[in-house]
């Protein structure tokens, strides 16, 4: 009846109830229909929570880090922002560029598979696994597909390997800056993150040594490849030192190589992965697809030799089982397939152009920012740009500055394990709709930078 009075279609009808009965106003009974719900009587008590306050921050006597989630900096990249926002900090690429018509094709074959929708091995599909240790391979030498094991994304695999590799209250190196979501991935696990700093070349291998003796690690994370947010390169003899330095203290490496396949078309050939050199099973490697592709194709890996490799795949079996059947089936249906290499290219040159239009609209709009932040040529890979602000810049007035003239940008604070510095901005590209939302949204920075007078000429 409602169908033909409103002249909808029964789905339209459907939703609507589904809203009405989560709202309280309709109830539905199976075989007779939908009914105006009874109204409710008094207004019940507002729930007293005020106990969990102290049971969520007790901790048991002799833990010396307690253990904190923060998900701010994380959340700062993947909340959407409010219509008219310029997205400039988000950390997947805009739906314009990522392969959706290749993906729902490979999903489609992928669901009428045999077997796809039975329970996957627990390690993963085997042809994924062995498409995964190719990519990882070098001239040094690959893992073999026994080595690989299938994750639910980049950051399932980053906090498996936290989590099999120290213990809670345990120290562990990290670049400083580094990823606030491996950060908080730390802090939630009880671990303490030392920081050690980088320059243009990548992290200090001298301070790595003083931080591993000083510390006692046995843990150092990094990004050797793109590195985020700063986008360096570990330089040759530093990515040999790396290795070094940490199998002198009987420590392990987890190697990120999260933008590997965001290389930019203008790029030189790029450094073979830490692993590939590593002759001692000193690195843990984490890679993913899911950068390179969408936010919902949460597939990644994690390869490693040796021992951990069962303290590994033990943690990921309890946290997870294991990573959907057709899920993986759908990754080894792109990558198989012709629009893989399509896309690759597609994303290596559009990403070029939008480094190009960005550093163009930093120094037209942004000069003083651009000469003095800017310390390094930018990074022809990955999706950011680390702008460092002039000293005594407030960092959470300028980025809610910005969001008030229409544009949203990261703080550089998240990305710190200890007191920055100097204040600093990430600027992502690869988010917004184009070339012009892009300049337009450089355009929006300016105008916040003038209204808390921020040198911008």
């Amino acid at each position: 009846m409602l169908v033909e009075r409103h002249r909808v279609s029964p789905v339209t009808v459907s939703r609507a109830l589904a809203a009405l009965v989560a709202e309280g106003l309709v109830v539905t009974r199976p075989g007779a229909g939908a009914f105006r719900a009874e109204p409710r009587g008094e207004t019940a008590k507002p729930l007293d929570t005020s106990w969990q306050e102290i049971a969520l921050s007790a901790e048991p006597a002799g833990d010396q880090v307690p253990r904190s989630v923060d998900a701010s900096g994380v959340l700062a990249t993947l909340a959407a922002p409010a219509p008219g926002v310029i997205e400039l900090n988000g950390g997947y690429l805009h739906p314009a560029l990522q392969p959706e018509r290749a993906l729902a094709a490979a999903l489609a074959r992928a669901g009428r598979r045999p077997g796809a929708w039975s329970r996957p091995p627990l390690d993963g599909v085997p042809e994924l696994r062995a498409w995964f240790a190719r990519e990882i391979g070098g001239p040094g030498g690959g893992p073999a597909a026994s080595d690989v094991l299938i994750t639910a994304g980049g950051q399932s695999a980053l906090t498996a390997a936290l989590r099999a590799l120290a213990a809670p209250g345990a120290p562990v190196l990290v670049e400083s800056p580094t990823y606030p979501g491996m950060l908080a991935v730390a802090r939630a696990s009880g671990l303490r993150p030392v920081p050690v700093p980088m320059d243009a070349d990548g992290v200090r291998t001298d301070l790595l040594a003083d931080a591993f003796r000083v510390s006692g690690a046995r843990l150092f994370v990094c990004q050797p490849l793109f590195q985020n947010p700063s986008g360096a390169v570990l330089a040759g003899e530093r990515r040999r030192e790396v290795l070094r330095v940490a199998r002198a203290a009987g420590a392990f490496v987890i190697e990120d190589d999260f933008a590997r396949l965001l290389v930019h078309d203008d790029a030189p050939a790029l450094p073979p992965t830490l692993f590939a050199d590593d002759t001692d099973g000193t690195v843990v490697h984490v890679r993913s697809l899911t950068k390179a592709t969408s936010p919902s194709l949460r597939v990644g890996a994690l390869a490693a030799r040796g021992p951990v490799l069962d303290r590994l795949r033990a943690i990921q079996v309890v946290d997870s089982f294991f990573v959907s059947g057709p899920l993986q089936e759908a990754a080894l249906e792109l990558v198989g397939s012709p629009a893989w290499t399509r896309h690759l290219r597609q994303i290596a040159q559009e990403l070029t152009a939008r480094r190009k239009t960005v550093l163009a609209a930093l120094h037209r709009e942004l000069p003083a920012l651009a000469a003095r932040g800017l310390g390094h040529p930018a990074a022809p890979g990955g999706y950011h740009l680390w702008l460092r602000l002039p000293d005594g810049t407030d960092e959470a007035a300028l980025t809610g500055a910005a969001l008030r003239a229409g544009v949203a940008v990261a703080a550089g604070r998240p990305y710190f394990a200890a007191e920055p510095p100097a204040a600093h901005l990430r600027l992502s590209f690869a988010s917004a709709g184009g070339s012009g939302e892009l300049s337009e949204g450089i355009r929006r920075l300016r105008v916040a930078c003038q209204e808390l007078g921020v040198p911008v000429e």
